[in-house]
């Protein structure tokens, strides 16, 4: 006789099953916490009345090229903050002192040629980046340390990843206008990123 489905049995399979409930509640908690970094560029631009006969705009608002293919790579999957940029290629030395110093929300755009040889961030400066209150970064080049990258509480684009640091002899120039995927990024404009894209605005934008 097959013997009755009794407490002890019942009590088993509670105690195995409650771990894995919290795991799976905490699992699909964490990535609406890390939403909450940034504004959904969808909204804004909705709310700024933009549809594909607007673009270029009159609003000051511009849209970076997606055939960049932009990938998220920090633990924020959206973030925004008024630009601070630099420009340099293949050497990295600006981007770890900038990311010494406060951020206050900021930020950091990095015109690194689009070179595919080569990583301007790591999981050090992205650490010390997230320690000073920086919002996120986007890197027109490549970043490594992704997986350990991907756990800060950083918004960090870039085109992809690769293994070899840069050099440090290019000390970059700081807070001058940049452009790449179309778009011309200028300090004390304000940009917002999330897994749709990248929009920059001369001024704030708010939902």
């Amino acid at each position: 006789p097959i013997p009755p489905f009794g407490p002890p049995l019942r009590t088993m399979l509670k105690s195995f099953a409650l771990p894995a409930s919290r795991a799976v509640r905490t699992q699909l908690r964490a990535p609406a916490q890390r939403f909450l970094s940034g504004l959904p560029t969808a909204d804004l631009a909705d709310k700024a009345g933009l549809d594909v006969s607007k673009l270029p705009t009159e609003k000051n608002i511009s849209v970076v090229d997606p055939q960049l293919n932009f990938r998220n790579f920090g633990g924020k999957t959206a973030f925004s903050g008024p630009i601070t940029t630099i420009k340099a290629y293949e050497s990295n030395p600006l981007v770890r002192k900038l990311f010494e110093s406060p951020g206050n929300g900021r930020v950091l755009v990095v015109d690194a040629g689009g070179s595919m040889r080569c990583a301007m961030l790591g999981d050090n400066i992205a650490e010390a980046g997230a320690k000073n209150g920086w919002a996120g970064i986007v890197i027109f080049g490549c970043i490594r340390d992704s997986a350990m990258v991907a756990e800060m509480d950083l918004g960090v684009k870039a085109l992809n990843t690769h293994p070899v640091k840069s050099h440090k002899n290019d000390p970059g120039l700081q807070d001058v206008a940049v452009k790449f995927g179309g778009v011309t990024f200028k300090p004390g404009q304000f940009l917002y990123a999330d897994a749709d894209g990248i929009l920059v605005s001369d001024s704030e934008l708010s939902l």
